[in-house]
This record gives C-alpha cells, structure tokens and sequence, in this order.
C-alpha cells in the first residue's frame, strides 16, 4: 500500500516510516525546505516539497495513495514563524483530511495526545477537534492518544534526553512535579510508551479493519509516579539525583513571572497537563502489536548514554 505520511521528519514521524518500510509499504512524504536532512530513509521515500500552507504541496503528497498517516505535532509554539498549535494541529490536519477525502482516499490515521479534550490547553484542544473533524468527514478513521513516548531520538527533541539534559545531569537538585498545592500531594502519573511500539501500533491497524472508527490510548507497561521516572532516568545514566517536591500550582505561578525566559524548562500549559496525569492501560498497545510494550528501564534507556 502506498501511505501519505505528514509528519513524517519528526521523532514519531520517523519511526512510523521505518515501520511502514519494513511491513512492505510504500510512502509518500511532504517536506518542508530545510528540512530535506531530516527524512528518514530518503533512498526508500518519495518526497514532496513543500508545507501544509500549500494545497499542491498537500495534493501531491496524497497522489496515488491508499491511507494517509497524520503525525504533525509541536510542544512549544512559535508565532513569529508561523508555528502555532491552531495552525499545525487542527488547521493541518483538517486540510489534509479534507484533501484526502476528495481525493478519493478513506483510511486516515491521526496522532492525537492523550488527554485531549474540548476547551482544555490550546495543545490538547488543537488536538481534540482534530479528531473531531475527521470523524465528521466520515473517512475510515483511526485515532491513537500515546501517553509520553521515548525512545532513541536520533537527532531529534524526545521525552527522557530532554529530561536528562534539563534536570538530571545538571547539578541542581531534581524537581517531582505535584499535583496539588501541597508537596505531599500525589506525583504527576504517566506510562511512557516506547516510540517504537506506537509506530507498530499506527501499522498493525493499517492493516486491520476492525480499527476502523477506533480510538485508541496507547501506554507502557508501566504507570510511574514523576519521581519514578526521573530515578530511572538517573539510574539509565548513572547519576545519583535529589529530587525536591513541588508543587504544580506554585510552578505554574513561577511560569507565568518567568516564563518568557529562553532556559524556563516548562511553560503553565505544560504543567497543567502535568497535573491531570497521563496514564493508559498497556493491554490497548498490547493487543494491537501483538507482544508485550517495551518498559521504562535502564536497558530500553541506554541511548542516553551515547
């Protein structure tokens, strides 16, 4: 099958190509100028130059497709460049639904967040109605919500290289996010996924019609605490690391005074995600690749010590 993937330069976006590759498909990938280093494949890949602004870009892009992959997401926003959630998360992609449907072409699978949710962050409402969008078109839809996902990022911004280089291996004590205003408040909760996993996943139901109209949470094995996570982290690089309680209401006031900062590590949508957890059960991700989901551990880490 030949799949239009946009997206497909990004840390997710890579690995869903290389799975696509490997299960015999072919793909059709848009590129943005300056970013022709970043495909992933480039020999195995047509490519399209050109961005989501553009309809003939997105038209030739789609052009003698049997399904399109959607993965085009962005954490931090950049209005001066034109990079904005509404602009990538919902306007994109419903463009690019849009153009698939008349273009004849009904699988569509879309990376969505989990949490997502109607008038919640500019992030996770961006998301949310671009699921709803592509149900209302009626396309043969398949939606994936990951939790955090890690993994090898090859040169890419990814989870726990983020967290190692922000917060474990500087020598300043670590921070356990809290839910509440108290620090003996719960730790934020997540169930980081392996990249690798969620790309199967995007595969497998490919492949399988019975995912068609589907929405799927898509976790790890395990549900950590944000102390758990940072641990492992510092174990996977061999640090010992004090980790200080603190509570996320107090951050998000510390975001909203210094925010504006280039080095502040999370902006106050950030951290209100933070806050309603992010967990997912791991027999959703399970089922669909049809093994066990690779844990957060110290082997599955060990590409934040190259």
């Amino acid at each position: 099958m030949q799949v239009a993937m946009f997206g497909g330069t990004g840390f997710v976006g890579s690995y869903i190509i290389d799975a696509l590759l490997a299960h015999g498909h072919s793909v059709r990938l848009l590129v943005r100028a300056g970013s022709e280093s970043k495909i992933p494949r480039p020999d195995s890949c047509v490519t399209v130059s050109g961005d989501l602004a553009s309809d003939s870009a997105i038209a030739a892009t789609l052009r003698d497709c049997s399904a399109v992959v959607y993965c085009v997401g962005i954490l931090d926003e950049d209005p001066a460049r034109g990079i904005s959630f509404e602009a990538l998360q919902f306007e994109g992609a419903a463009k690019v639904a849009r153009a698939a449907q008349a273009a004849g072409i009904e699988r569509f699978l879309l990376m969505s967040a989990n949490g997502v949710r109607a008038g919640g962050t500019p992030y996770q409402d961006t998301k949310f109605r671009a699921e709803q969008f592509a149900r209302e078109l009626n396309l043969d839809c398949t939606i994936f919500r990951p939790s955090v996902i890690f993994g090898d990022p090859r040169g890419r911004m990814e989870f726990a290289t983020q967290l190692a280089n922000d917060m474990i291996r500087p020598p300043l004590p670590a921070i356990d996010f809290r839910t509440r205003w108290s620090p003996a408040s719960p730790s934020a909760r997540m169930s980081p996924v392996h990249v690798a996993d969620v790309a199967d996943a995007f595969v497998q139901a490919l492949g399988d019609p019975r995912t068609i109209g589907q929405t799927y949470e898509l976790g790890g094995p395990e549900e950590l605490s944000w102390n758990d996570i940072v641990r492992s982290i510092a174990t996977a690089i061999g640090r010992k690391k004090i980790i200080v309680p603190m509570p996320v209401p107090l951050m998000k006031v510390f975001a909203l005074a210094l925010g504006w900062l280039p080095g502040f590590p999370v902006s106050k949508d950030q951290l209100t995600m933070l806050a309603e957890n992010n967990t997912a059960d791991h027999t959703t991700l399970e089922a669909l690749i049809g093994r066990k989901a690779a844990s957060f551990d110290a082997a599955q880490l060990a590409y934040l010590t190259r």
